[in-house]
């Protein structure tokens, strides 16, 4: 808990006038909940995002670039040039039959032009036009001097959201691809699209998932890995998976996923199945399974899901294994949570911990890309406030900030594809995962923007575990971190900052691919590749450039690299799997994996 200064009573008088409880407090009170209930309300229209937070960092951008003359010719010989180039680009264009070199290339990642549709007159002129107006708005909402980097970010971030909106590649009449489709059906493919949009119109205010999700059932299609739920508290279910050799290593694994997302992208279909691989290579597997909470559950905080999550979940699996210390494994925010949890035991001198596995997991959020956009004083006051009045995150809330950072893929490619083109994305294991999303109690979300993400308690020995500040620097056991190569929620250099958290040995894996399709990389996968390097604790530090100088890229699973450190670190000699839960301590199981929480919508 934070501690509270203790203000001499002269001092109370002169910073607080007014503080007669029997005429303050009831106005106070009600100001706070018109307050809020304005926000909340507010918060139907705006996805959660604060107007104040965008309107601030609008303001510091324009009266800065206002009162900077340099900035500002700069920006008009850059606008003037781009004219000059683009005037020439069309002079090309115009006389030669076969067109011309483009005056700009748009970014590697940046798919929407690439089609030789957009290389013909006049189609050529547009996007050109377009991207030169896309890297002038860049130029002019960043080297803004006098801007701080948070709202120069806003800003940058703001317009390109704004330009991506109206790109030519959002429009049929500007749109070649749509058009010679248009064509070439007779305009099927418009129909197509009108059926798409009205499905998915009903869909969504029915509540019902997309189409194609009902093909991944958790427990029938998905989530399908033998086992039990062998504990069951308020918060979790605790699932014992069957073993699949006839012995195993003695040490067991737990996992600890994220709660704003189900367990079972770590259990999807049996050939994309990280629990079913672990469990083929000889390990005993537990998974944590969270509560999907509602408004009754608004006041669980951090400590909450650490005491009845991972620390309930190791006190059963010791009851089931005892006497033997467990390989941890966090992804995602489940990896922040193992980490407090850890560090919390190292100080206290529990030794349960054999190994700590982190997924894509972040302890140090000062450069945590561009989710930070979105957490400010400003931001997370509107967002609490909502939250008070809901009790809960909801997921589409949530979800509405992951899919802005990557809108052209999640938003507007959609759009043409679906309601222009005619064409419908096939359903997948992964796809339908996404779309099962949970909620965050409140307290949790308001702890965990506050402490983790905006003042970066945990890293700078802040974070307070029962009273007193925990450090990740107590942690002895070995650690394995995985990175992901275009990661929008844990960026791979953030996630890198645990060799400068940890006096541990670490064990850094970058992995090819994103937060979830480079973490669910199964053999066999003809794109997936990694690097990896493992640092002791007497070496030195290697910055990120300097360790991917050093680590060699390797094709294939990354899995297998892990379950051979797993074996590693445990012990030689294998033995017969334990039994699924222990009825005498108390453990009979429950039901069946995947269990009941998993269902909760």
């Amino acid at each position: 808990m934070a501690r509270t200064a203790v203000v001499p009573v002269q001092d109370r008088a002169e910073t607080a006038p007014h503080t007669d409880r029997d005429e303050a407090d009831p106005l106070d009170a009600m100001a706070v909940a018109v307050d809020r209930a304005v926000h909340a309300w507010a918060a139907n229209f705006t996805g959660g995002l604060a107007p104040t937070s965008l309107s601030a960092a609008f303001s510091d951008w324009a009266v800065h670039l206002a009162s900077a003359p340099g900035k500002q010719a700069q920006l008009a010989g850059k606008a003037m040039r781009k004219w000059s180039r683009f005037g020439q680009y069309a002079m090309r264009c115009a006389l030669a039959r076969d067109g011309a070199e483009p005056c700009i290339e748009p970014l590697a990642q940046d798919k929407r032009f690439s089609a030789p549709d957009w290389q013909g007159w006049p189609f050529n002129i547009i996007h050109q036009s377009f991207l030169l107006q896309q890297q002038w708005w860049h130029n002019a909402t960043t080297g803004v001097p006098g801007v701080s980097r948070h709202h120069a970010d806003v800003v940058s971030f703001t317009m390109r959201q704004l330009l991506d909106t109206v790109s030519p590649a959002n429009f049929m009449a500007t749109n070649p691809e749509v058009l010679r489709r248009t064509m070439e059906t007779g305009g099927e493919n418009l129909v197509r699209g009108a059926q798409n949009a009205v499905e998915d119109w009903q869909r969504t205010v029915s509540g019902e998932p997309p189409e194609g999700t009902e093909n991944f059932q958790p427990g029938e299609h998905v989530a399908v890995t033998p086992g039990k739920v062998v504990f069951r508290n308020r918060l979790i279910e605790l699932i014992q998976y069957e073993p699949a050799t006839e012995t195993v290593h003695p040490e067991p694994v737990l996992i600890v996923p994220a709660w704003i997302m189900k367990y079972y992208i770590l259990d999807l279909s049996p050939e994309n199945s990280l629990v079913r691989y672990l469990t083929g290579q000889g390990f005993t597997v537990f998974m944590i399974s969270w509560l999907n909470p509602t408004a009754e559950d608004r006041e669980l905080g951090i400590d909450d899901y650490r005491t009845m999550g991972v620390g309930a979940a190791l006190d059963a699996i010791g009851k089931i294994v005892p006497d033997t210390p467990v390989h941890a494994t966090g992804y995602c925010l489940g990896g922040t949570l193992l980490s407090i949890a850890a560090a919390a035991m190292a100080r206290d001198g529990d030794r349960r911990l054999k190994t700590v596995s982190l997924f894509a997991a972040q302890s140090d959020f000062e450069e945590a890309g561009e989710l930070t956009l979105f957490v400010d004083e400003s931001q997370i006051g509107f967002l609490e406030d909502m939250m008070w009045f809901q009790g809960t995150l909801k997921s589409g809330q949530m979800a509405g900030a992951f899919t802005l950072l990557r809108s052209n893929d999640l938003i507007w490619s959609r759009l043409v594809h679906s309601y222009m083109m005619g064409d419908r994305a096939p359903m997948s294991d992964l796809m339908a995962w996404n779309a099962d999303a949970t909620r965050m109690p409140a307290r949790m979300h308001s702890e965990y923007l506050r402490q983790l993400f905006l003042n970066n308690d945990l890293a700078e020995g802040r974070f307070e575990v029962e009273g007193r500040p925990v450090a990740l620097t107590d942690i002895r056991a070995p650690v394995f971190a995985v990175g992901t190569e275009h990661d929008h929620v844990a960026p791979w250099k953030s996630v890198f900052k645990v060799h400068l958290l940890t006096d541990a040995d670490v064990t850094f894996l970058l992995a090819s691919g994103g937060h979830n399709v480079g973490i669910v990389a199964a053999p066999g996968n003809p794109h997936a590749s990694y690097r990896m390097l493992r640092t002791r604790e007497r070496d030195g530090y290697l910055d990120p450039e300097s360790w991917l100088e050093r680590a060699k890229a390797q094709k294939g699973s990354w899995w297998p690299a892990w379950a051979k450190w797993l074996a590693g670190h445990s012990s030689r000699e294998r033995a017969a799997p334990p039994p699924l839960g222990n009825p005498k301590a108390g453990l009979a199981p429950i039901c069946d994996a995947p269990g009941t929480y998993v269902m909760q919508r």
